[in-house]
């Protein structure tokens, strides 16, 4: 029994002292061998050892997380860097292994050591990228169905870049990764955007009782990535849990593409959400449209606490106290005489304020102010408890016309906006009725600001004109304006009796000789085009067609630097225009007292306004 026993340790030894010599024995005979042939052949095998086991070494260090997504080298690789270019395709194999096991490691790695191979034996002749690397990009990404975004895009650079294949091309891609990272890129948030598209298609795809792992899985990781984003906008803006989370989407995306590999119904499914997202923008811009309109006609409720508290303390005061200072040089013709007709308190204040800072004479303006019953107490009282200086302001009501009431055919028009149905807007028709004793007078719609003193216009030779108007007939002006556009040329009566390439002209701000007005009976052939168009569609709802038609070759134009106009509906007005301006128009609905004003001009009404004032600020009115 113990000399069996010696025997199998005996064996043991033999058996393990074998294993010791064999591979010593094997060595020598292989150093022995190395003749110069020999000696390169294996420096061949020991290169493509230290290129397969340079992914193992970088997947042996510690990962720092979200920190390693770096964007994709929008660079176009010639042959001679097909060294970086193999380390940057490694670099992505490296990304797409991490979360899979060591047996899946070591395929991919494998694969990606004969993707090698065959590169190094391509022809150096080549300058780009061509379709063989391609096609062994996209065959290594393809075999773990896990494409990643940034990879993706790199090779859509690379192809859009070889057909132009010119050096031009590889020049701008080289500058163009270093421009994009000093200007803050907002790439990835667009990949995350486009994650959550592409994962609410394929959800698409499910049954609506669905309840499939794949389902829940997508769902989740489209909450994961919508709260990820937020409201970022630039890469900056992201977590590192955000850029973690991309991978993980991604995940999910291919097991969705694995599961429903069919392109073309893809392509269906995107054209569906496309339509239904441009529907959604139509209506929402609708809704947009429809509430900025709501807005430009609705009160404010500051201006709407400051009319209440101007009138209570209008009729608070005693009856001698309630009448304005200088009321006697109303009538007086050889004064500057300005009109506005408005129910808003605000508005004619600036107007007011504008015109007396900018006068180089104030004791010569006088300020016709016409309004309705309902606002008269509170403009009044505005002007009592702030003068305008030597200036003079007559405020008057439209009830006190009592010739008016036989004319009002204007009501007619069935509309809901009041710049079509406002008995003020249509009042400019009226003016020598209105001002009988005078010769001339300017007329202010309550929206403009005076920058500049306006005397040089009293002083204007009219040359018989009845009007001065500053023209809206230059094509590219944002004012630009066509007689065609609110005219209708296909009626005989007024087709013969104008021309469509007349010059137009606008409202705002309109100086008006009213002695030659009287002459030509001006205000009688209103009524008759106003008679007409009630009966057949002559003209756009408005008073500006009018205008144009009753003072038909009676306009003497101005030169715009005396009337800008835009101010409330168009973002790109020049600077350096409206300093120049005598008068800047805010016309449009985005008026400079309502919350959907222009931020960039706002600042050129309220420099006239003194927000400080205690009734301002108990109706809570700010700058």
């Amino acid at each position: 029994m113990n000399q069996s026993r010696r025997w199998q340790r005996t064996l043991i030894l033999a058996l393990l002292s074998l294993s010791v010599v064999a591979p010593l024995v094997f060595v020598s005979h292989r150093l022995k061998a190395f003749t110069s042939e020999g000696r390169q052949d294996f420096l061949d095998d020991l290169s493509s050892v230290t290129y397969r086991t340079d992914p193992l070494r970088l997947n042996a260090i510690e990962q720092e997380g979200a920190e390693e997504l770096e964007e994709p080298q929008q660079v176009v690789y010639k042959e001679k860097d097909l060294g970086s270019t193999n380390s940057y395709i490694s670099q992505q194999v490296n990304d797409l292994v991490e979360s899979r096991n060591d047996g899946y490691r070591n395929n991919i790695l494998e694969r990606n050591e004969s993707d090698h191979n065959k590169r190094q034996d391509q022809e150096p002749q080549k300058k780009l990228f061509m379709d063989g690397d391609e096609k062994i990009f996209n065959k290594t990404v393809a075999h773990n169905q896990n494409i990643h975004t940034q990879s993706q895009r790199m090779k859509d650079e690379v192809e859009v870049t070889d057909k132009q294949s010119g050096p031009k091309a590889t020049q701008y891609h080289q500058s163009s990764r270093p421009q994009s990272r000093r200007g803050g890129t907002n790439q990835k948030v667009l990949e995350i955007k486009d994650q959550i598209i592409r994962a609410k298609a394929y959800l698409g795809f499910a049954p609506p009782s669905s309840n499939s792992h794949l389902v829940k899985e997508l769902k989740l990781r489209i909450k994961e990535m919508e709260r990820a984003v937020g409201e970022a906008t630039k890469d900056s803006d992201l977590s590192r849990s955000a850029l973690q989370k991309m991978r993980h989407m991604e995940a999910s995306l291919s097991k969705a593409n694995r599961a429903f590999p069919d392109c073309t119904s893809m392509a269906s499914k995107f054209r569906a959400m496309n339509h239904n997202a441009e529907e959604q923008v139509r209506s929402h811009r609708q809704q947009a449209t429809y509430l900025v309109h709501l807005a430009a006609r609705t009160t404010p409720k500051g201006l709407h606490c400051l009319s209440m508290q101007l009138t209570a303390d209008y009729f608070a005061l005693r009856p001698e106290d309630r009448k304005l200072p200088h009321e006697n040089k109303i009538h007086d013709p050889k004064l500057h005489h300005y009109a506005v007709f408005s129910d808003n308190v605000l508005a004619c204040a600036v107007v007011v304020n504008s015109t007396v800072f900018n006068a180089k004479k104030q004791e010569k303006l006088v300020f016709h102010v016409v309004t309705n019953s309902l606002n008269l107490p509170a403009i009044r009282m505005w002007f009592l408890l702030n003068p305008p200086g030597k200036a003079t302001v007559h405020v008057q009501s439209i009830e006190n016309f009592e010739w008016l009431p036989k004319y009002n055919t204007f009501k007619e028009h069935n509309s809901s906006d009041p710049r079509y149905t406002s008995e003020l807007n249509y009042l400019r028709f009226y003016l020598p009725d209105i001002f009988p004793t005078l010769n001339k007078i300017l007329l202010f719609d309550h929206d403009v600001v005076v920058q500049k003193d306006l005397s040089g216009l009293w002083n204007a030779n009219m040359k018989g004109k009845v009007i001065a108007a500053v023209g809206t007939c230059q094509e590219g002006e944002t004012s630009f304006h066509r007689m065609d556009m609110f005219i209708n040329f296909s009626d005989p009566f007024i087709a013969k009796r104008f021309d469509v390439n007349a010059c137009t002209w606008a409202f705002g701000m309109n100086f008006f000789d009213l002695q030659q007005w009287r002459r030509h009976n001006l205000t009688d052939l209103y009524h008759r085009y106003l008679q007409m168009g009630s009966k057949r569609p002559l003209w756009n709802i408005g008073s500006l067609p009018l205008g144009w038609l009753t003072f038909y070759n009676k306009t003497m134009v101005l030169d715009r630097r005396w009337h800008i106009l835009g101010l409330g509906y168009d973002s790109g007005v020049d600077r350096n225009e409206i300093e120049r301006a005598a008068v800047i128009h805010y016309d449009g609905i985005r008026k400079p007292w309502l919350d959907i004003a222009m931020g960039r001009y706002r600042n050129y009404w309220t420099k006239f306004m003194k927000f400080d004032l205690p009734i301002l600020q108990r109706c809570n009115l700010q700058a």
